[in-house]
């Protein structure tokens, strides 16, 4: 009995220790390496005008639909961006819902971006994210929307195109993944630049 009784009180300690260290020491650590080391992204990113006004995360898709705005990737997230609804379509490459929402999507894209009907149209620009949420297009297909922006805008495509450049990410570690451009702060260099 007075075994039992020891292994109860040594597990009820261990179990306290434990869940002090696991439950309150470590987050407070994780909490303040990251406020110590990465602030702007321990905080979300968050963009704010001169105002304090916040406009949104470079980290999160917003939706653009103006001629003289580029369009972020289709988004499954709820009704569109939803930040509490995040998630993808979740339809296999043998869905039919899949290919027709597809080809629907990408005579869109040609006819917005006013592009041949036998133009290739690149993959992004008619697929969702996995989240739903993702705020970076391919350099792709942010050229193809250069000459509606352009246009629609006043002005020149090699400013465009400069813009494009400043605001496209590059591979992580100079290997890991694709080079993207961030659709929120591109669209706020653009109404900056005029």
């Amino acid at each position: 009995m007075k075994t039992l009784l020891l292994e109860l009180k040594t597990s009820i300690l261990l179990m306290l220790v434990l869940g002090v260290l696991l439950c309150v020491v470590f987050p407070l650590v994780v909490f303040a390496g990251g406020q110590l080391l990465f602030r702007d992204k321990a905080n979300g990113s968050l963009i704010v005008d001169r105002g304090g006004t916040i406009r949104g995360s470079a980290l999160l898709a917003q939706s653009f639909t103006g001629e003289k705005y580029f369009h972020p990737r289709p988004s499954a997230a709820g009704t569109g961006y939803d930040a509490s609804s995040s998630s993808g379509t979740n339809l296999g490459p043998t869905s039919r819902k899949l290919a027709d929402s597809i080809k629907v999507a990408v005579a869109a894209y040609r006819s917005e971006n006013h592009l041949a009907a036998d133009a290739p149209v690149p993959a992004d620009a008619v697929t969702s994210s996995a989240s739903g949420l993702d705020p970076h297009i391919s350099p792709m297909n942010a050229r193809m929307q250069a000459p509606r922006v352009a246009k629609a805008r006043g002005l020149a495509l090699e400013e465009i195109f400069s813009l494009i450049a400043a605001n496209t990410d590059a591979r992580d570690f100079g290997i890991l993944g694709e080079p993207g451009v961030n659709v929120l702060l591109l669209n706020r260099a653009l109404d900056s630049a005029k």
